[in-house]
């Protein structure tokens, strides 16, 4: 634990609730079930104040027992959810998706910027989308990222910079663009071409194609649509196609009154 987490949890007003969030967040970066002697050396408390989280957050469905440890439970699920729901662009999404000619057969994902992460919070699957892309509720650099750039190319240059050097950019894939000058010329090359492109750099074999989505009201977060094609089928004619389809859909989805309506 470094001194600013430290320091930190020390001025935490409801440690019990501190330790119950950073508990979840174990869960959640390890990807799989942990013990409670995994738990307790991770909260860098011991087993029995563990054990008693583990019981409230159990009662709360927030994790669950399993033979291995402990794992996330049903009810982060549903606030995930409850949380994407919030934003009227999300609950449109889906209908605007299933009407477009041209992203009815796509995988189409929303994402939110994260600091310097694309968290992604909704998915349609069309008819011929691969099954592949990015699970909801996990995230990309947005540095590498289609969606990521979507929602940096809404920035001025000088905000991206400050935001990308903060640290390396990761190599995800050899085609990945770590020089943060040229992250910004690419984000140049987005702007004047209405969306992003990421070729391979952040997953092997798939090209993504994103585009900026406005907020409906204030406070609403600046959001992003991409799309992920097969490498093989990532034509000039289709990508293009997918970007401008793309930018249909977030003119409907910024307009209210033009989205066609699920309900």
């Amino acid at each position: 634990m470094s001194d600013d987490e430290a320091s930190a949890i020390a001025r935490d007003p409801a440690p019990a609730v501190g330790r119950s969030i950073r508990l979840l967040g174990l869960l959640a970066e390890a990807g799989r079930a942990l013990t409670l002697t995994e738990l307790a050396a991770g909260l860098g408390v011991a087993k029995s104040s563990t054990a008693n989280l583990c019981l409230s957050l159990e009662a709360g469905r927030m994790i669950e027992r399993v033979p291995l440890g402990y794992r996330l439970g049903i009810r982060t699920a549903e606030l995930g959810g409850a949380f994407a729901a919030q934003f009227n662009q999300v609950r449109e999404f889906y209908s605007v998706c299933e009407t477009s000619p041209a992203l009815a057969s796509e995988l189409v994902q929303v994402a939110v910027l994260d600091d310097t992460d694309a968290l992604y919070l909704a998915r349609y699957e069309g008819s011929r989308s691969v099954r592949l892309g990015t699970p909801l509720g996990s995230r990309l650099p947005a540095a590498l990222s289609a969606t990521g750039r979507a929602l940096l190319m809404t920035r001025s240059d000088d905000d991206v910079r400050a935001l990308l050097t903060r640290g390396p950019l990761p190599r995800l894939t050899e085609h990945s663009t770590v020089d943060v000058d040229a992250v910004i010329a690419k984000l140049a090359a987005a702007r004047e071409r209405g969306w992003s492109v990421d070729e391979e750099e952040s997953f092997r074999g798939i090209v993504g194609v994103a585009v900026p989505l406005e907020g409906w009201a204030p406070g609403d977060p600046q959001l992003a649509l991409g799309v992920g094609i097969p490498v093989a089928d990532a034509t000039p004619e289709r990508v293009a196609r997918v970007g401008a389809a793309l930018r249909e859909a977030a003119r409907l989805l910024t307009n209210p009154f033009s989205a066609s309506r699920s309900g």
